[in-house]
Protein backbone atom coordinates (compact mmCIF):
# COMPACT_ATOMS: atom_id res chain seq x y z
CA UNK A 1 0.00 0.00 0.00
CA UNK A 2 1.52 3.27 -1.36
CA UNK A 3 1.82 5.84 1.52
CA UNK A 4 0.18 9.00 1.42
CA UNK A 5 0.83 12.46 2.90
CA UNK A 6 -1.16 14.88 4.77
CA UNK A 7 -1.31 18.29 3.05
CA UNK A 8 -2.04 20.20 6.13
CA UNK A 9 0.95 18.05 8.21
CA UNK A 10 3.35 18.64 4.55
CA UNK A 11 2.48 22.59 5.22
CA UNK A 12 2.83 22.87 9.13
CA UNK A 13 6.07 21.41 8.85
CA UNK A 14 7.45 23.36 6.04
CA UNK A 15 7.80 20.74 3.27
CA UNK A 16 6.37 19.95 0.05
CA UNK A 17 5.83 17.50 -2.40
CA UNK A 18 8.32 16.68 -5.37
CA UNK A 19 7.10 17.84 -8.72
CA UNK A 20 6.51 16.01 -11.71
CA UNK A 21 5.67 12.60 -10.69
CA UNK A 22 8.26 12.01 -8.70
CA UNK A 23 7.75 10.42 -5.01
CA UNK A 24 9.07 12.33 -2.01
CA UNK A 25 9.52 15.22 -0.72
CA UNK A 26 11.49 18.66 -0.13
CA UNK A 27 12.45 19.73 3.90
CA UNK A 28 14.34 22.04 5.10
CA UNK A 29 16.92 22.17 2.50
CA UNK A 30 16.63 17.87 2.05
CA UNK A 31 15.27 16.29 -0.97
CA UNK A 32 14.30 12.74 0.19
CA UNK A 33 13.01 10.30 -3.11
CA UNK A 34 12.73 7.06 -3.83
CA UNK A 35 12.15 5.27 -7.06
CA UNK A 36 10.47 1.91 -7.81
CA UNK A 37 10.54 -0.20 -10.94
CA UNK A 38 10.68 -3.89 -12.33
CA UNK A 39 13.21 -6.46 -11.85
CA UNK A 40 16.11 -6.14 -14.35
CA UNK A 41 15.26 -7.88 -17.56
CA UNK A 42 17.36 -10.87 -19.14
CA UNK A 43 19.50 -8.07 -20.86
CA UNK A 44 20.28 -6.05 -18.55
CA UNK A 45 21.15 -8.90 -16.50
CA UNK A 46 23.49 -10.24 -18.81
CA UNK A 47 24.89 -6.63 -18.81
CA UNK A 48 25.14 -6.58 -14.79
CA UNK A 49 27.28 -9.81 -14.75
CA UNK A 50 29.60 -8.35 -17.80
CA UNK A 51 30.11 -5.45 -15.20
CA UNK A 52 30.35 -7.20 -12.32
CA UNK A 53 32.18 -10.13 -13.61
CA UNK A 54 30.30 -12.85 -12.29
CA UNK A 55 28.25 -15.36 -13.28
CA UNK A 56 25.61 -15.16 -10.32
CA UNK A 57 23.57 -12.67 -9.61
CA UNK A 58 20.36 -12.82 -7.14
CA UNK A 59 16.89 -14.43 -8.34
CA UNK A 60 15.33 -10.99 -8.32
CA UNK A 61 17.34 -7.92 -8.95
CA UNK A 62 15.54 -4.28 -8.62
CA UNK A 63 18.33 -2.44 -10.45
CA UNK A 64 16.11 0.89 -10.94
CA UNK A 65 14.73 1.27 -7.33
CA UNK A 66 16.74 3.14 -5.50
CA UNK A 67 16.52 6.00 -2.52
CA UNK A 68 17.92 9.37 -2.65
CA UNK A 69 18.79 11.63 -0.08
CA UNK A 70 19.95 15.18 -1.28
CA UNK A 71 21.46 18.40 0.33
CA UNK A 72 20.05 21.00 -2.20
CA UNK A 73 22.56 24.13 -1.25
CA UNK A 74 25.32 21.60 -1.17
CA UNK A 75 25.13 18.76 -3.79
CA UNK A 76 25.90 15.78 -1.11
CA UNK A 77 24.16 12.93 -2.23
CA UNK A 78 23.34 10.09 -0.13
CA UNK A 79 21.76 6.88 -2.12
CA UNK A 80 21.18 3.66 -2.14
CA UNK A 81 20.97 1.17 -5.08
CA UNK A 82 21.54 -2.71 -5.93
CA UNK A 83 24.73 -2.09 -8.26
CA UNK A 84 26.84 -0.82 -5.74
CA UNK A 85 25.37 -3.39 -2.89
CA UNK A 86 26.16 -6.08 -5.12
CA UNK A 87 29.61 -4.24 -5.81
CA UNK A 88 30.24 -4.99 -1.90
CA UNK A 89 29.43 -8.25 -2.31
CA UNK A 90 32.18 -8.90 -5.05
CA UNK A 91 34.55 -7.41 -3.31
CA UNK A 92 34.11 -8.93 0.36
CA UNK A 93 33.64 -12.20 -1.35
CA UNK A 94 32.76 -14.84 1.85
CA UNK A 95 33.42 -18.12 1.55
CA UNK A 96 29.91 -20.05 0.70
CA UNK A 97 27.46 -20.93 3.95
CA UNK A 98 28.26 -24.73 4.08
CA UNK A 99 24.76 -26.47 3.89
CA UNK A 100 24.71 -30.32 5.19
CA UNK A 101 25.12 -32.29 2.20
CA UNK A 102 21.31 -34.05 2.97
CA UNK A 103 20.07 -30.25 2.07
CA UNK A 104 22.13 -29.55 -0.82
CA UNK A 105 19.86 -31.00 -3.20
CA UNK A 106 17.57 -28.09 -2.70
CA UNK A 107 19.73 -26.09 -4.41
CA UNK A 108 19.63 -28.08 -7.93
CA UNK A 109 17.47 -27.09 -10.73
CA UNK A 110 17.94 -30.88 -12.42
CA UNK A 111 17.55 -33.97 -10.48
CA UNK A 112 20.79 -35.08 -11.38
CA UNK A 113 23.03 -32.15 -11.48
CA UNK A 114 25.94 -31.64 -9.49
CA UNK A 115 25.93 -28.93 -7.13
CA UNK A 116 29.12 -26.38 -6.44
CA UNK A 117 28.63 -23.74 -3.78
CA UNK A 118 31.94 -22.09 -4.31
CA UNK A 119 31.15 -18.19 -3.85
CA UNK A 120 29.26 -16.73 -1.11
CA UNK A 121 25.59 -17.57 -2.82
CA UNK A 122 24.06 -15.73 0.28
CA UNK A 123 24.59 -12.22 -1.71
CA UNK A 124 25.82 -10.78 2.11
CA UNK A 125 27.38 -7.54 1.56
CA UNK A 126 28.52 -4.67 3.46
CA UNK A 127 27.16 -1.83 1.60
CA UNK A 128 26.20 1.14 3.59
CA UNK A 129 25.54 3.37 1.18
CA UNK A 130 27.03 5.56 -1.50
CA UNK A 131 27.88 8.99 -2.13
CA UNK A 132 28.56 11.99 -4.57
CA UNK A 133 28.31 15.24 -5.31
CA UNK A 134 26.14 17.10 -7.75
CA UNK A 135 28.25 20.13 -9.19
CA UNK A 136 25.26 21.61 -10.50
CA UNK A 137 23.63 22.07 -6.86
CA UNK A 138 21.25 25.17 -6.17
CA UNK A 139 24.17 27.21 -4.07
CA UNK A 140 23.57 29.88 -1.63
CA UNK A 141 23.69 33.34 -3.55
CA UNK A 142 27.21 34.85 -3.90
CA UNK A 143 28.92 31.46 -2.97
CA UNK A 144 31.79 30.54 -5.43
CA UNK A 145 30.72 26.96 -7.47
CA UNK A 146 33.86 25.47 -6.03
CA UNK A 147 32.79 25.41 -2.20
CA UNK A 148 32.00 22.21 -1.09
CA UNK A 149 31.21 20.09 2.08
CA UNK A 150 32.59 17.84 4.32
CA UNK A 151 32.85 14.02 2.72
CA UNK A 152 34.44 12.60 5.82
CA UNK A 153 32.60 10.00 8.55
CA UNK A 154 33.70 10.75 11.44
CA UNK A 155 33.44 7.79 14.36
CA UNK A 156 32.05 9.22 17.07
CA UNK A 157 30.53 8.21 20.77
CA UNK A 158 27.08 9.37 19.79
CA UNK A 159 24.22 7.38 19.56
CA UNK A 160 20.59 7.29 17.64
CA UNK A 161 18.18 8.26 20.21
CA UNK A 162 15.45 5.16 19.31
CA UNK A 163 13.18 6.03 22.12
CA UNK A 164 12.88 9.65 20.79
CA UNK A 165 12.46 8.16 17.45
CA UNK A 166 9.50 6.39 18.81
CA UNK A 167 7.59 8.91 20.00
CA UNK A 168 4.41 9.98 18.75
CA UNK A 169 4.86 12.25 15.39
CA UNK A 170 3.36 12.76 12.12
CA UNK A 171 5.26 11.17 9.77
CA UNK A 172 5.01 12.76 5.97
CA UNK A 173 6.78 10.52 4.18
CA UNK A 174 7.48 6.85 4.40
CA UNK A 175 8.75 3.91 1.87
CA UNK A 176 10.36 0.87 1.54
CA UNK A 177 12.51 -0.09 -1.26
CA UNK A 178 13.76 -3.70 -2.51
CA UNK A 179 16.90 -3.42 -3.74
CA UNK A 180 17.44 -7.52 -4.36
CA UNK A 181 15.96 -10.88 -3.14
CA UNK A 182 16.58 -14.48 -3.50
CA UNK A 183 15.02 -17.43 -1.76
CA UNK A 184 17.88 -20.01 -1.90
CA UNK A 185 16.01 -22.24 -3.83
CA UNK A 186 13.03 -22.19 -1.51
CA UNK A 187 16.29 -22.96 1.39
CA UNK A 188 15.98 -19.29 3.18
CA UNK A 189 15.84 -15.84 2.33
CA UNK A 190 18.66 -13.00 1.05
CA UNK A 191 16.99 -9.75 1.01
CA UNK A 192 18.23 -6.19 0.67
CA UNK A 193 15.85 -3.39 1.89
CA UNK A 194 15.97 0.47 2.50
CA UNK A 195 13.26 2.02 4.39
CA UNK A 196 13.29 5.66 4.86
CA UNK A 197 11.02 8.10 7.12
CA UNK A 198 10.61 11.82 7.22
CA UNK A 199 8.96 13.62 9.97
CA UNK A 200 8.76 17.37 11.23
CA UNK A 201 12.02 17.04 13.32
CA UNK A 202 13.95 15.16 10.91
CA UNK A 203 14.57 12.37 8.76
CA UNK A 204 15.70 8.43 9.53
CA UNK A 205 16.56 5.54 7.43
CA UNK A 206 17.48 1.61 7.95
CA UNK A 207 19.21 -0.34 5.24
CA UNK A 208 18.56 -4.12 6.63
CA UNK A 209 20.60 -6.95 4.63
CA UNK A 210 18.76 -10.27 6.01
CA UNK A 211 20.25 -13.29 6.03
CA UNK A 212 18.32 -17.08 6.55
CA UNK A 213 20.28 -20.00 5.64
CA UNK A 214 17.22 -22.93 6.61
CA UNK A 215 18.94 -25.14 9.69
CA UNK A 216 22.13 -23.02 9.28
CA UNK A 217 22.87 -19.74 9.89
CA UNK A 218 21.27 -16.31 9.95
CA UNK A 219 22.76 -13.17 9.45
CA UNK A 220 21.47 -9.37 9.94
CA UNK A 221 23.29 -6.67 9.05
CA UNK A 222 21.88 -2.68 9.81
CA UNK A 223 22.89 0.56 8.45
CA UNK A 224 20.74 3.41 10.61
CA UNK A 225 20.61 6.80 9.66
CA UNK A 226 19.60 9.57 11.02
CA UNK A 227 19.28 13.60 10.48
CA UNK A 228 17.65 16.29 12.78
CA UNK A 229 16.32 19.44 11.41
CA UNK A 230 17.65 22.35 12.63
CA UNK A 231 20.61 24.46 11.85
CA UNK A 232 19.85 26.34 8.81
CA UNK A 233 23.93 25.71 7.47
CA UNK A 234 24.87 22.80 9.35
CA UNK A 235 23.36 19.11 9.43
CA UNK A 236 24.79 16.46 11.09
CA UNK A 237 24.47 13.08 10.09
CA UNK A 238 24.44 9.96 12.78
CA UNK A 239 25.10 6.42 11.10
CA UNK A 240 25.08 3.13 12.96
CA UNK A 241 25.75 0.30 11.54
CA UNK A 242 25.42 -3.34 13.51
CA UNK A 243 26.35 -6.57 12.38
CA UNK A 244 24.47 -9.85 14.07
CA UNK A 245 25.11 -13.27 13.30
CA UNK A 246 24.15 -16.74 14.68
CA UNK A 247 23.81 -20.13 13.66
CA UNK A 248 20.97 -22.33 14.15
CA UNK A 249 22.65 -24.61 16.46
CA UNK A 250 24.10 -22.02 18.84
CA UNK A 251 20.29 -20.71 18.84
CA UNK A 252 19.24 -24.03 19.74
CA UNK A 253 21.85 -24.74 22.33
CA UNK A 254 20.44 -21.51 24.20
CA UNK A 255 17.00 -22.80 24.39
CA UNK A 256 15.50 -20.95 21.44
CA UNK A 257 13.50 -22.48 18.57
CA UNK A 258 15.66 -24.58 15.96
CA UNK A 259 12.08 -24.36 13.63
CA UNK A 260 12.57 -21.98 10.94
CA UNK A 261 9.26 -20.84 11.06
CA UNK A 262 10.00 -19.29 13.76
CA UNK A 263 12.21 -16.67 12.53
CA UNK A 264 10.90 -15.25 9.68
CA UNK A 265 10.66 -11.39 10.58
CA UNK A 266 14.67 -10.18 11.55
CA UNK A 267 12.88 -7.36 13.74
CA UNK A 268 11.37 -10.05 16.18
CA UNK A 269 14.20 -11.96 16.65
CA UNK A 270 17.11 -9.42 15.97
CA UNK A 271 18.07 -9.57 19.72
CA UNK A 272 19.08 -13.28 19.75
CA UNK A 273 21.65 -12.61 17.67
CA UNK A 274 24.54 -11.62 18.80
CA UNK A 275 26.60 -8.87 17.90
CA UNK A 276 29.74 -9.47 15.79
CA UNK A 277 30.62 -5.81 14.53
CA UNK A 278 29.30 -2.26 15.52
CA UNK A 279 29.71 1.43 15.26
CA UNK A 280 28.86 4.91 15.29
CA UNK A 281 29.80 7.46 12.79
CA UNK A 282 28.99 11.31 12.14
CA UNK A 283 29.38 13.36 8.95
CA UNK A 284 29.11 17.27 9.43
CA UNK A 285 27.27 19.09 5.96
CA UNK A 286 27.90 22.61 6.32
CA UNK A 287 27.21 25.86 3.68
CA UNK A 288 30.66 27.48 3.84
CA UNK A 289 29.89 31.34 4.37
CA UNK A 290 30.45 33.79 2.25
CA UNK A 291 33.89 35.00 1.90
Amino acid sequence: MEWESDERELKAAGAEVLPEGRRGLRIHGWEIESRKRSILTSLQLQQWEEELQTSHLPEMVFGDNSLVIKHVNTGTKIHFNAFDALVGWKREALPPVEVPAAEQWKFRSKPLQQVVLDYDYTFTTPYSGSETFDTNAERVRGLSNESSCSLQWEDCAEKIDLVALASKEPILFYDEIILYEDELADNGISLLTVKVRVMPSGWFLLLRFWLRVDGVLMRLRDTRLHCLFGDHMKSVILRESCWREATFQALSSKGYPSDCAAYSDPSTISERLPIIMQKTQKRSIEIPCKQ
